[in-house]
């Protein structure tokens, strides 16, 4: 049984052909610059050579037919023909409070996913287009969404209600339903592994930061508490992406500078964060080697990013009452080494000892590695995500009817057993 995960952002369209029955993974990619123009497509497979071409995809619909084009070319493809494949995943950010869980994609979970994309509205509509695409070409076979937002779906009413009028909520779903949840989800069960105990056994914080940047606080194995909210905007500060600031301001800008609501939206969202803070720089790596050749606003951009992150970590430490472990992962938290030493650092007395030398040789996508010392009552692990990993099993469980939700479905990453592929 072949399954394939597709996860199509703003600006791109992921994907992973994954081979069930021998748990392997057969072919893996990215189309990149989607609907923006100089687009492209890498693919991969175990034991060839890297793959790239250029492809102009002005939209979602060409990126799918592109990726179609690459896994059956005769030349550097992995399939004859596309009936291959069993099935295909979808990641789909926002999900409302209509789902709790992975789902087979009907015509009126289409509708009910189209519902609720102005929440999300830089992610959703790739999400459907990447879906509709997919359905026509491969028409029938499954599809099966999994939702950003179900992994949350546990918080208490305490967490997630905001102090507005309560009547937002009731009639608009204004809420926090938090993102990112396949990658806490995969990591949280990865740390209760490293740390020898069951799930329920672990109070974690777990730490996704790339270009977009969310946080977890993890209690008894389920989700208490995240750090975005109604939208990925809320939160830490991301690469575009402003995160928690005052309410006021957006209003305020717009008074001062005529600009309409769209277009503070758009700033927000696009035009803030560590570009807004550099004025040029969202790439990690591009702000660090700025701040070494003396740039000032790089080197806030740090400091900003790192207090941010540290903030969190004490905030949920105490919201949980209890920690076992701090989790770094995704691009920036699995490669960069100094923003987790800013965030880490001077968090000896609350048990974060960290191993800076450790830390430092830490730059990886692959290993999973402890980066405190030995003795250091509460733990820090960076570990790889593997977002397309859940996917496929929550898919191949769902056509195997075994699926249940991922408080209870026995995954095979939460497993001592378990290696990567």
């Amino acid at each position: 049984m072949d399954i394939l995960a597709l996860n199509c952002g703003s600006s791109s369209v992921k994907y992973q052909l994954f081979d069930w029955k021998k748990k392997e993974i057969i072919a893996k990619g990215m189309v990149e610059r989607v609907t923006v123009g100089d687009s492209y497509i890498i693919h991969e497979v175990p034991g060839r050579e890297t793959y790239r071409e250029e492809y102009e995809c002005p939209d979602h619909t060409t990126a799918i037919h592109l990726i179609v084009k690459i896994l059956t070319s005769k030349e550097y493809g992995v399939v004859e023909d596309m009936k291959q494949i069993s099935a295909v995943g979808h990641r789909v950010v926002h999900g409302g409070e209509k789902f709790t869980c992975s789902v087979p994609i009907t015509d009126e979970v289409l509708e009910a996913i189209k519902a609720v994309q102005h929440l999300a509205p830089l992610h959703n509509p790739p999400n459907i287009a990447g879906i509709e695409a997919a359905q026509a070409n491969l028409p029938n076979v499954p599809h099966v969404a999994i939702f950003d937002t179900a992994f949350h779906q546990t918080m208490p009413q305490s967490a997630y209600i905001y102090p507005v009028p309560y009547q937002w909520y009731e009639n608009h779903g204004v809420r926090r339903y938090g993102f990112h949840g396949t990658s806490h989800l995969y990591v949280s069960k990865r740390a209760a592994v490293l740390l020898g105990k069951a799930p329920k056994d672990c109070n974690l914080v777990t730490m996704h930061i790339g270009n977009g940047v969310s946080h977890a606080a993890i209690k008894n194995g389920i989700s208490v508490d995240t750090s975005m909210g109604l939208t990925p905007l809320e939160g830490a500060v991301m690469g575009t992406r402003c995160g928690d600031i005052d309410p006021a301001i957006p209003a305020f800008i717009q008074g001062l500078e005529g600009l309409s609501p769209g277009e503070i939206d758009n700033v927000l969202n696009k035009k803030s964060g560590v570009y807004g803070i550099t004025g040029k720089y969202t790439d990690r790596r591009d702000i660090i080697e700025a701040a070494e050749e003396g740039c000032e606003r790089s080197a806030l951009a740090l400091e900003i990013e790192g207090y941010r992150l540290k903030k969190y970590i004490g905030s949920y430490f105490a919201a949980l009452g209890r920690l076992d472990a701090v989790v770094f992962t995704a691009g920036v938290g699995e490669m960069g080494w100094l923003i987790r030493e800013k965030a880490l650092d001077g968090l000896a007395p609350m048990g974060i000892i960290l191993d800076k030398e450790k830390n430092r040789n830490t730059m990886t996508r692959k290993k999973e590695t402890m980066i405190t010392t030995a003795d250091s009552p509460i733990k820090v692990f960076v570990i790889p995500t593997d977002e397309e990993l859940v996917f496929t099993e929550d898919v191949a469980a769902i056509l195997e009817d075994t699926y249940t939700d991922h408080m209870n479905f026995k995954y095979s990453f939460a497993e001592s057993t378990f290696q990567r592929s």
